[in-house]
């Protein structure tokens, strides 16, 4: 209706994922190269989560058309399934033959040895096979399971199988369940999409226009910007409702821009009523001031980092935390007269990373400098290690660490000093903070920061036939843990010891490679009675 008026040859701002109309953003950047990552490194599961209409899809699709021709893919888009119903599906996209069933259903057990026969076919051939799964955070535990079993089937060299999943953040909660913990740790590469910056909300709309042939015109003026970023939250499904609701007002208006007064009416119409789509779900949501008021601040700390209710269905509905709270609240009379004076709310997450650094150094015993960078903590023997394994890998490490919270654009670091199966315990200025680890999961992108106490001569890797003093501290380490006499100084890794290495890193979880790195340092340290924090002790005995 409006494209004439504006001259575009076609409507900018429709929610069809056209891919004339695609945006790569930094993060849509980001996202892709960790899914091309993932393909490319031979490993079993890559998680790609994002709020509802961050553009998971569009990453998707960008993804599919890079994807390597030695690549054969399939693609499940309704997730809602049983396991007899995924292995069926699995079936139909790779195209794979089954035998003749007999009377009655096919069992799982027919279903998989087809896969697993088509799936070495394909490898002898050279080929790799991809299944990505979307809306995978209505996958159930058991189909969950059934997917990890899949990728069991593997050479020395990469899984036969390869499995994206793609979902909202509640998929990020799932895979934190203890049940879960052994398909978390096949993730090898996790990416949480963030919303837009403001920045990059107006390249978007300006892109768009250019792609609909608006050519010199300009119906969004950049005064209008930051309204727009608020309303839409930077996430591109919203930008497209309400600037394509925009347009249509100031076509009525006969109004050749976008106004203030246009794009607040268009934002009541289309994030209002039944129209309304679901705003990004704050996962660390404070209860709304004005109905609660200065009462409700008091209480925010503890209801700030629980997960919203499509997280948890057992989580209290916001109306009954509001009714328990004004119970509660002595003064409720006072608060609806004249709201109170607003009361600090503890913070959950240091803002800068230098500054949970230094209290994580502190946890060692050991004081770094304000501002303090990893390079000063090497000055004092200890080692930083970055990992993208979020709460799973840190389970696996059994270490303190800083993990990088994301809500939106905002970015803060949290000091994880606890965890057990279903609580984690963050420490900001000496006080301890206990919230629920699916909500932490939630918010968590996956990144985390952890320190170590490294051994002289430290090498970043060390492989079979090197020698020198690192190779000598890990044969009297495996020799400890065995009960065997240490071989003699100045030795090759190799024989024995590698065998040993080999062992003990099959144990511990870690890729048998043979080659020590730094989580098989790390892993050594903590078995062989050096003195570092851990982390699920800590959680049992209340003390970093």
């Amino acid at each position: 209706m409006y494209k004439q008026f504006f001259s575009l040859k076609q409507s900018p701002f429709s929610i069809a994922p056209d891919p004339r109309y695609l945006y790569m953003s930094e993060r849509h950047r980001e996202a892709l190269a960790h899914l091309l990552y993932g393909v490319g490194s031979g490993g079993g599961f890559v998680l790609l989560t994002g709020e509802i209409g961050a553009g998971k899809t569009t990453v998707c699709r960008c993804f599919i058309e890079q994807i390597p021709a030695d690549c054969r893919l399939a693609y499940i888009f309704n997730p809602k399934l049983t396991v007899e119903e995924l292995l069926l599906s699995i079936c139909d996209e790779f195209r794979i033959d089954l035998p003749p069933a007999p009377a009655g259903a096919v069992s799982v057990k027919s279903y998989v040895d087809a896969i697993n026969r088509y799936l070495l076919a394909s490898h002898a051939q050279g080929k790799n096979n991809v299944l990505i799964i979307d809306e995978a955070q209505n996958l159930s535990a058991d189909v969950l399971e059934q997917l990890r079993l899949l990728t069991n089937l593997e050479t020395s060299e990469r899984k036969l199988l390869q499995i994206i999943l793609i979902g909202q953040p509640e998929l990020r909660a799932i895979l934190a369940r203890p049940e879960l913990e052994q398909l978390a740790q096949r993730v090898i590469a996790r990416y949480h999409l963030g919303s837009l910056t403001e920045a990059e909300t107006a390249s978007y709309i300006a892109h768009r226009l250019a792609v609909a042939g608006g050519g010199s015109s300009r119906p969004f003026p950049r005064s209008v910007m930051p309204q727009v970023f608020h309303l839409s939250q930077g996430v591109p499904r919203r930008i497209n409702l309400l600037c394509d609701r925009a347009l249509l007002g100031a076509y009525v208006e006969n109004s050749r821009e976008v106004t203030r007064l246009i794009l607040r009416r268009a934002g009541s119409e289309v994030f209002s009523g039944g129209a309304k789509p679901p705003a990004p779900k704050k996962r660390w949501p404070v209860i709304a001031a004005g109905v609660l008021a200065g009462a409700v601040l008091s209480a925010a700390a503890a209801w700030q980092m629980r997960p919203a209710a499509s997280v948890e269905p057992q989580a209290a509905a916001p109306a009954a935390v509001a009714a328990t709270v004004l119970a509660a609240a002595p003064q409720s009379r006072a608060v609806q007269a004249a709201p109170a004076p607003r009361v600090a709310v503890a913070p959950l997450a240091h803002a800068s990373e230098s500054q949970a650094l230094g209290a994580l150094a502190a946890l060692w015993g050991v004081a770094v400098p304000a501002g303090a960078t990893c390079e000063d903590a090497l000055k004092l023997n200890l080692r930083c290690h970055q990992g993208k394994g979020g709460l799973y890998e840190l389970r696996l490490l059994d270490r303190p660490a800083i993990l990088t919270l994301r809500d939106g654009a905002q970015v803060s670091y949290a000091l994880l000093t606890g965890m057990d199966d279903t609580h984690a315990r963050l420490d900001v200025d000496g006080k301890q903070q206990k919230i629920d680890i699916g909500a932490l999961a939630t918010r968590s992108d996956g990144s985390f920061v952890t320190l170590w106490v490294m051994p002289r001569y430290y090498r970043d890797q060390v492989s079979t036939g090197e020698q020198g003093a690192d190779v000598d501290w890990i044969a009297s380490r495996l020799a400890k843990i065995n009960g065997l006499v240490p071989p003699a100084a100045d030795r090759p890794l190799s024989g024995q010891t590698v065998e040993l290495l080999r062992t003990f890193q099959t144990r511990q979880n870690l890729k048998a490679d043979g080659v020590a790195g730094p989580r098989t340092y790390m892993r050594l340290n903590q078995l062989t009675g050096v003195a570092e924090p851990r982390l699920l002790a800590a959680a049992a005995t209340g003390k970093p």
